[in-house]
């Protein structure tokens, strides 16, 4: 003997179960509940039982949710979720352009922090960057002539593959040719800039799974399930194109 059950959509708003029962090859029905005593159109959905993996806990089943801000707001920001993980996505892409490029620019060394005795400073602070030619950049250091030591060893240190020459206030920067070494070796840093970000995403998620934890003692779990999805979901998309533009970048370097 075999059981199946269907779930039964009535319209408009009556539902019921049926319970279909085989036996010896011969269907029969038998009504388990209805609530309404009015005339109404039934269809019945079967279901049949599937062997497989079931879903995990957490997981990306059961479809995407959006809800409201309003109704999300009291469990996490999602918004302030949001914006983070974007700040982090944007970060990424940023450094992508400027110092994991294969062709070196006025911008790229631009974004080269020197550490002075004052602190921290961008290159373009302390000196003028200028292009002579595509393969000779000077930095002017007239202005802050005391830093050119610093800014030597931050050119250097900089992983753009640079050797900086001082003469007198200049500072001459000769671009090199791009050898496959080079090529892998800024791959590597993708990788890992990409890694960098995934993780700063996963802290923004964790962050706002707490918060939802807290949120269980003044709101319902439903609320809270609902915005844990919506939560999870973000960090899915953002992962999702963290990833894409590593492999973006990853062809642009290695091809």
């Amino acid at each position: 003997m075999s059981l199946m059950r269907s779930i039964v959509r009535l319209q408009p708003l009556v539902s019921c179960t049926i319970r279909h029962q085989v036996s010896h090859g011969q269907p029969t029905n038998q009504l388990l509940s209805c609530r309404s005593h009015d005339l109404v159109r039934i269809t019945a959905v079967r279901c049949y039982a599937k062997k497989g993996k079931k879903p995990q806990k957490g997981g990306k089943g059961g479809g995407r949710v959006d809800i409201n801000p309003a109704m999300g707001s009291q469990v996490t920001d999602l918004e302030a979720v949001r914006e983070r993980m974007q700040k982090a996505l944007d970060a990424l892409k940023d450094e992508y352009v400027k110092a994991l490029s294969l062709r070196t620019t006025v911008g790229s060394l631009d974004h080269i922090t020197v550490q002075t005795l004052d602190g921290r400073f961008p290159l373009n602070h302390l000196g003028q960057v200028m292009m002579k030619s595509p393969q000779m950049y000077h930095v002017n250091m007239a202005g802050a002539p005391q830093e050119i030591p610093s800014v030597l060893k931050a050119i250097s240190q900089s992983g753009m593959n640079l050797n900086p020459i001082q003469e007198g206030n200049i500072i001459k920067v000769p671009i090199p040719k791009v050898t496959k070494e080079h090529r892998e070796s800024l791959a590597k840093k993708a990788k890992a800039a990409c890694n960098k970000t995934k993780d700063q995403i996963r802290d923004v998620r964790n962050q706002a799974m707490k918060e939802a934890k807290k949120a269980k003692a003044t709101v319902s779990e439903d609320t809270v399930r609902l915005v844990e999805k919506q939560v999870q979901q973000l960090t899915d998309d953002f992962n999702s194109n963290a990833e894409k533009i590593l492999e973006a970048k990853s062809k642009e370097l290695l091809k």
